[in-house]
């Protein structure tokens, strides 16, 4: 069954916020952009999840996890937000892949320390980008965007970016006698 597509991607609706269409427009357009980089990054989680090895395998499994479930929450609520600004969310993974810049992994399992630069990685892109739209955002007076921006999503990349990074320093995990 084909649908009547009522709004276009790319558009916003006039809705009675207090914030000029350009806001909400430029507010859009980087949620959107910040939305499908965390859509992959919440999969990158999934994956490198099931995918883990070696002697961290169970605090890494559970961590990532939980990250995954804390990406999940953050799509949603960035997802409402384009929607309440009268914008389209972007939803279809398809689409999530043509608009993301987060690199695509490999298909298969990588060496732990690369899965979790790649996380590293992830994050700092959409930390980048989540500050340089916050910023703006607020110069517009879109407090709102400003706020998750801030509050959520550089707060949660934050923090969780900084749990991966302490799993690759050069500490061994056992310390060797007489060291």
């Amino acid at each position: 069954m084909n649908g009547v597509e009522i709004q276009e991607f790319g558009t916003v609706r006039m809705f009675p916020l207090g914030l000029s269409y350009d806001a909400r427009m430029y507010s859009c357009q980087r949620l959107n952009q910040i939305l499908a980089d965390t859509q992959i990054l919440y999969g990158l989680y999934k994956k490198h999840h099931w995918l883990m090895r070696g002697p961290t395998f169970y605090q890494l499994h559970l961590l990532l996890d939980k990250h995954a479930e804390e990406q999940l929450e953050l799509v949603d609520k960035i997802a409402e937000r384009v929607q309440t600004l009268g914008g389209v969310a972007v939803g279809d993974p398809r689409h999530v892949a043509e608009i993301t810049v987060i690199p695509r992994p490999p298909d298969g399992a990588e060496e732990v320390p690369a899965m979790l630069s790649r996380l590293i990685e992830a994050h700092e892109t959409i930390l980048i980008a989540a500050h340089d739209a916050a910023g703006r955002a607020q110069e517009m007076g879109d407090d709102g965007t400003n706020d998750l921006l801030i509050s959520d999503v550089v707060r949660t990349g934050e923090m969780q970016a900084w749990f991966i990074i302490e799993h690759l320093v050069d500490t061994p995990l056992v310390e060797s006698p007489g060291k």
